[in-house]
């Protein structure tokens, strides 16, 4: 027994150097490579943009996959620049950089509370935001620029709200989800409220925005996601460390001299942020914050949030599902929110009976 633990301790060794390698910098920095996640980083961004280009070729006139890289780089026809620039293209940049700013805003709320069912979904921030967009619709009949406005700020008050109400010298990771499932309860019964009284019209809308969906989005919500993408992901990734080092405690980040409610508040702020927008942008797209950030753990086998790894399986869940979609059911015959909800529930269930096995819930 001694002799098989002396020679399984260098094995052990040998597979985390392999995963693990140090990089010297120019400058002289030594900075650690996790090569299994960066793998895993790259071929989700190709499966992201493989998907991305089926996307843009389905629909109700087809366009294969080489006719859609030519038209990309300026080479297709009148007609099939129009299709693919005009129509599609920005429908599916809309797609990647929801998914991208859902998955990596679950996997900081999952981080922040350490619990895997701390997303924004089950913390109503999705909710939070549909309260504000209905607010919107059915009181003031505003237009979709005006209902973008008002999911973003309803996202940012519940955001707030949950914040504070967890509040307690500290924001515990329980804390923060009990709270943030009392707040779902609230908003949910708000907005069955707001849809009692509005008219068939205005309900209907109302309920096609719930749903959650790519359709008819154009380059107006390009812009506003991709500068706040621009924003926000090096602010996150700057402060990456600091946040693996609060999943230890933070008595412990306290002794590493990590401010701890300082870059809790800061990453928490650009949680909601990055959820309300994708939630303005595109509906409440249900579960994709919840799923995204497990699977890319599960593909890094890395521990810590996997900030990078879940903004990229998020954009590629989101736009292979609009494409699921579509191939099923044909061209916006079936919202995207509907089949990640599908996907996400039975993952969500899976993961509850995975959990209760391990006796943590």
């Amino acid at each position: 027994m001694k002799s098989e633990a002396k020679s399984a301790a260098p094995a052990a060794t040998t597979r985390a150097t392999r995963a693990n390698r140090a990089v010297r910098t120019p400058g002289g920095i030594s900075v650690r490579l996790d090569v299994r996640a960066l793998t895993a980083v790259v071929l989700l961004l190709l499966a992201a943009l493989a998907a991305s280009v089926l996307l843009i070729g389905t629909g109700d006139f087809p366009i294969s996959a080489g006719d859609v890289l030519k038209t990309l780089v300026g080479n297709g026809n009148a007609g099939q620049e129009f299709i693919v620039n005009d129509l599609r293209l920005p429908r599916v940049l809309v797609g990647l950089l929801v998914g991208a700013a859902l998955g990596l805003g679950g996997a900081l709320f999952q981080a922040l509370s350490r619990n895997p069912l701390g997303s924004p979904d089950i913390l109503g921030l999705g909710q939070g935001a549909t309260a504000g967009a209905l607010v919107v619709i059915v009181l003031f009949s505003g237009d979709s620029a005006q209902v973008t406005v008002g999911a973003l700020v309803g996202g940012l008050a519940t955001g707030l709200a949950i914040y504070l109400l967890a509040w307690k010298r500290g924001v515990h990771g329980y804390r923060l989800v009990l709270v943030g499932i009392g707040m779902s309860a609230i908003m949910t019964a708000v907005n069955g409220y707001l849809l009692t009284k509005a008219d068939l019209v205005d309900a209907a809308r109302a309920v096609v925005w719930m749903t959650g969906s790519l359709s008819g989005r154009d380059r107006a919500q390009v812009w506003p996601l991709l500068a706040l993408c621009v924003v926000l992901v090096p602010l996150v990734l700057a402060n990456a460390r600091g946040l693996r080092m609060m999943e230890m405690g933070d008595d412990v980040s306290y002794a590493l001299g990590v401010r701890v409610e300082r870059v809790r508040l800061l990453l928490m702020l650009a949680a909601v942020l990055l959820t309300a927008a994708a939630t303005a942008a595109a509906g409440p797209v249900s579960f994709v914050a919840l799923t995204a950030p497990q699977l890319a753990r599960r593909l890094t086998r890395s521990p810590g949030p996997n900030l990078l790894p879940s903004l990229c399986m998020g954009a590629t869940l989101l736009v292979a599902a609009d494409w699921i979609s579509q191939r099923v059911f044909g061209a916006d015959q079936m919202p995207v929110g509907v089949v990640t909800g599908v996907l996400g529930g039975v993952y969500l269930l899976w993961l509850l009976v995975t959990e209760r096995k391990a006796g943590r819930i």
